[in-house]
């Protein structure tokens, strides 16, 4: 593991061209995420019902929530997360496996607007120490994610618990997410293929800090799925 000290300064490096596998990503997850919120609205209207649809969501997710959604769009923040952190594009296809298993093995958990940022930063930063040789360490993942390193820690230890410590992704498993995330593409009239290649690396002075609120409370009802 490298911490960012060790690394050049950003600005003398040409700014890194986006990888399709992030426009692809994002317009999976924004579509998850729209529909995860209706399902929530839907169960918590009208006032009546509010018990019971809290009740009819776990609750496995809420150290993943914030109190409010943060306003930087998912598309935003997964470019964020490869801009600084140099993580390679596999990592964000083994993200979206990990995400996955985890509301297969939990249904009752919805990724919602609350929680999926926090989660895309700690599957990819799980993704990044299982797939690269260098990555950066959890408090400068935390900075690009606008979350403390504290936190980021107990994410990351509640995220591993939740998968059963399976954070193993075969090339054919692997090959069929790629497969599965293309295809959704293509549905919706985009025919865009995803690249394996490997990224360069960054220095934690050149990361902005993120001005939204993120701070999460674990007391937010509504989640998961």
């Amino acid at each position: 593991m490298l911490s960012a000290c060790e690394f050049t300064n950003h600005l003398s490096r040409p700014e890194p061209s986006i990888p399709r596998v992030l426009t692809i990503l994002s317009f999976v997850i924004e579509k998850l995420v729209a529909r995860n919120n209706g399902l929530v609205d839907d169960l918590t209207q009208p006032l009546d019902a509010l018990s019971c649809g809290s009740a009819a969501i776990g609750k496995r997710l809420n150290p993943f929530h914030g109190v409010r959604a943060p306003s930087i769009s998912i598309p935003k923040y997964l470019e964020r997360l490869y801009k600084y952190t140099d993580c390679s594009p596999s990592c964000f296809v083994v993200a979206y496996v990990y995400i996955d298993r985890l509301v297969h093995k939990h249904p009752d958990s919805l990724v919602l607007s609350l929680n999926v940022h926090r989660l895309l930063v700690t599957s990819v930063m799980v993704a990044s120490k299982m797939l690269d040789d260098v990555h950066y360490n959890n408090a400068f993942y935390a900075k690009v994610g606008g979350v403390s390193n504290a936190e980021l820690n107990r994410l990351e230890v509640e995220f591993l618990f939740l998968l059963d410590f399976g954070v193993t992704v075969s090339s054919r498993i692997f090959e069929s997410y790629c497969f599965h995330l293309e295809k959704e593409m293509m549905l919706n009239g985009a025919c865009q293929t995803i690249e394996r290649a490997l990224v360069p690396i960054t220095d934690v002075a050149d990361v902005p800090g993120i001005t939204e609120n993120t701070q999460s409370s674990s007391s937010v009802p509504h989640n998961h799925g």
